[in-house]
């Protein structure tokens, strides 16, 4: 553990410490004969701290922080699915100054938390399996993670399928394209050659614009400061009608995948232009909707 860790834990437990001593100060002090004659108050219930949704959280929703949280929950109704935060019941607070006591070493124990790790900070990442509501309790089996079984069909979107094509360092953007980044497709090839002879044309084909990058080889995050990954597959989210456009590409030959910029990832998939280099017949074909018109250009 480095020095700033241990420095951090020494100074929040110091504080919790210091609040605890002026709480116990104040505690102890005679109660005025009017408060000593009070009815003594009802048994109360030992507590936990258990981690609930902060807020309503659809399927799909990539756990973050403020999604998640603790909060109080009776000892005698907890389940045994529920994650806690490893401490023993305690009774609730009966006084301020219990509850003063009580919020101090909450404190302490979240500052070691933010710096060793916790069972809060170890859900990051997962996604949701089955909606929750605001303060529901949160169950392993609602949550999917990177790797296990269900994990890619729940991250790609209702209307959306999941399709993986060849790359390279070359046709990839040199490996600078991570999951989650948003890509165009390309393709080009050589057409037929014209009637009345010549070359034939090379047609560069823009097949799919603006689609997301769900993972590369089997990896659906990078990893932590990563800048690039080398795969061999990309698996593209695309719509289901357009499909059947990339699985034609891949039989036609090499498809190549430029990266868009952050700022313009934006909207949705949409497929995109074939463009063929213009020749003796001065023309481009255009593609539209899966129709393909050959369009006069002027010289």
């Amino acid at each position: 553990m480095g020095a700033s860790r241990i420095i951090i834990i020494a100074v929040s437990a110091v504080a919790a410490i210091g609040i605890a001593l002026i709480v116990h100060n104040i505690a102890v002090r005679p109660a005025a004969p009017h408060q000593a004659m009070a009815a003594a108050p009802a048994a109360i219930k030992p507590m936990t701290q258990v981690l609930v949704a902060k807020r309503d959280l659809p399927i799909g929703t990539r756990l973050a922080g403020g999604d998640i949280g603790w909060q109080a929950w009776p000892a005698d109704s907890l389940n045994a699915a529920f994650i806690t935060d490893g401490r023993a019941a305690q009774a609730a607070p009966a006084t301020t100054g219990d509850a003063i006591a009580r919020k101090a070493s909450y404190v302490a124990n979240q500052a070691a938390a933010a710096v060793t790790g916790g069972p809060m900070e170890a859900l990051y990442g997962a996604i949701v399996r089955v909606p929750l509501v605001a303060n529901e309790p949160i169950v392993q089996s609602k949550l999917v993670r990177g790797g296990e079984g269900g994990y890619m069909a729940i991250v790609v979107q209702k209307g959306m399928r999941a399709i993986s094509i060849p790359v390279t360092t070359a046709t990839g953007a040199g490996g600078f394209i991570l999951p989650g980044d948003h890509v165009d497709v390309l393709q080009s090839h050589q057409g037929e050659a014209p009637a009345g002879g010549g070359r034939a044309p090379f047609i560069t084909s823009t097949l799919m614009r603006n689609v997301r990058v769900l993972a590369i080889d089997q990896a659906s995050q990078a990893a932590k400061n990563a800048q690039s990954m080398i795969g061999t597959v990309a698996t593209l989210e695309v719509a289901s009608a357009d499909v059947e456009v990339l699985a034609r590409a891949k039989a036609q030959g090499e498809v190549i995948l430029a990266l868009r910029a952050y700022s313009d990832a934006a909207g949705s998939p949409t497929r995109g232009v074939e463009e063929e280099s213009q020749g003796a017949n001065g023309t481009v074909r255009v593609v539209r909707a899966g129709k393909t018109t050959d369009e006069t250009v002027s010289q």
